[in-house]
């Protein structure tokens, strides 16, 4: 089963399933980013939310390698949409570890960023963040709201900054 789950998890999120996240997951999901020493805990209904927030990019997840052991599934994920393209201008690629319990998903963890450039993802958001905050601050904060409405107006912010004359 956890082939499948594992599987159908990166299906859903390509897809931005919201129903189908739900029967996959645990009633709170930790999410782990080893190299940047960051976890998270999503109940349910957050994670749901964060999914809504991520659908409005238009993401495409491809599993590029994976495998079972010792009751984990180890995946090589790539994933890109119409935010990473504009902050990275390529795909990221990330290492992932993810852990079940009664064939839900209860941890995901990304050990390790394969092709992720840091300073070019931090310096375009950055350039972004200050441009919005002059130029449209009835914009401010949308880098930090991860509902639907917060995605939104992410790309708002992405179009009005690369439309600007």
């Amino acid at each position: 089963m956890l082939w499948y789950g594992e599987s159908l998890h990166y299906e859903v999120l390509d897809k931005s399933n919201i129903s189908g996240i739900e029967t996959l997951i645990t009633d709170s999901l930790s999410t782990e980013e080893t190299e940047y020493n960051y976890v998270q805990t999503f109940s349910k209904k957050d994670y749901v939310e964060w999914l809504k927030w991520d659908s409005v990019f238009e993401p495409t997840y491809k599993i590029l390698e994976i495998k079972q052991k010792n009751g984990t599934v180890k995946a090589k994920i790539s994933k890109t949409d119409k935010r990473i393209i504009f902050l990275h201008q390529e795909p990221i690629v990330t290492d992932q570890v993810v852990r079940f319990d009664n064939d839900k998903i209860t941890s995901i963890e990304t050990t390790k960023y394969v092709i992720f450039n840091d300073s070019v993802f931090v310096k375009k958001r950055d350039e972004l963040v200050d441009w919005i905050d002059k130029n449209h601050p009835e914009l401010n904060g949308f880098i930090y709201d991860q509902t639907m409405t917060g995605g939104m107006n992410y790309l708002k912010a992405i179009e009005l900054y690369e439309n600007k004359k």
